[in-house]
């Protein structure tokens, strides 16, 4: 009796580790899923006014090679005439760490008109830099440049913040494949946060402010 017990705990065990793990790919289907038409490559994807590049951090004041990697991106897109406006949305949420003014100026070191180029100082997550291209910016319609482990969810929350957004990724899947594996590790784990945000809390990001015309006075230029 005590051997036939234990088989239906283990049995019920398994069933609710079964059930978590289905409730937990949720998220990430729901990223990969709904964001998956929107995802191209720089050869195929369609033009679009304005393209919004995502920070990843600084190292000695300069872009890490991950920023870098989607900065070469972005300024690669421009030169192809598929945006005209680039969009550098990052953390200068402290006077001594200001990602944005380095994406600037490494885009602008490598030839993209410095009239061309538009900071967005508060974008310190992915939902606060889509949501402040759309209500801050004025933005409708963009390509969201990141790695490629993030574009996925990148633009899903982009589109769930009422923008038309596509995406274009930069592989480091060969150069650097240890950090791009615990990328796709982390990715996991962050979809379920972006779904909430994207489907369900949609909050306002943590700057808002008044409206800026950076962007609609370059694409007037």
């Amino acid at each position: 009796m005590g051997a036939f017990v234990r088989r239906i705990r283990w049995k019920r065990v398994l069933v609710v580790a079964a059930l978590a793990a289905v409730l937990a790919s949720v998220p990430l289907v729901w990223v990969r899923v709904s964001s998956a038409p929107y995802r191209h490559t720089a050869a195929d994807v369609p033009e679009t006014p304005v393209a919004l590049v995502l920070g990843a951090g600084l190292r000695g004041g300069r872009p890490t090679p991950f920023l870098a990697g989607r900065l070469d991106v972005a300024a690669d897109l421009h030169r192809q005439g598929k945006v005209k406006v680039l969009l550098v949305s990052g953390d200068n949420s402290r006077k001594d760490y200001d990602e944005p003014t380095a994406m600037r100026d490494y885009l602008v070191a490598r030839g993209v008109p410095a009239d061309r180029v538009v900071a967005d100082y508060a974008g310190l997550d992915t939902w606060d830099s889509c949501t402040r291209a759309k209500r801050i910016f004025g933005v409708t319609r963009l390509t969201v440049v990141t790695q490629e482990f993030h574009l996925p969810r990148a633009v899903a929350l982009c589109r769930s913040a009422g923008l038309e957004a596509f995406g274009v990724g930069h592989d480091t899947s060969r150069q650097w494949a240890s950090t791009t594996a615990y990328g796709h590790f982390r990715e996991a784990f962050a979809s379920g946060k972006a779904m909430w945000d994207g489907l369900v809390a949609k909050p306002d990001p943590r700057f808002l402010g008044p409206l800026e015309t950076g962007v609609t006075s370059a694409l007037e230029r």
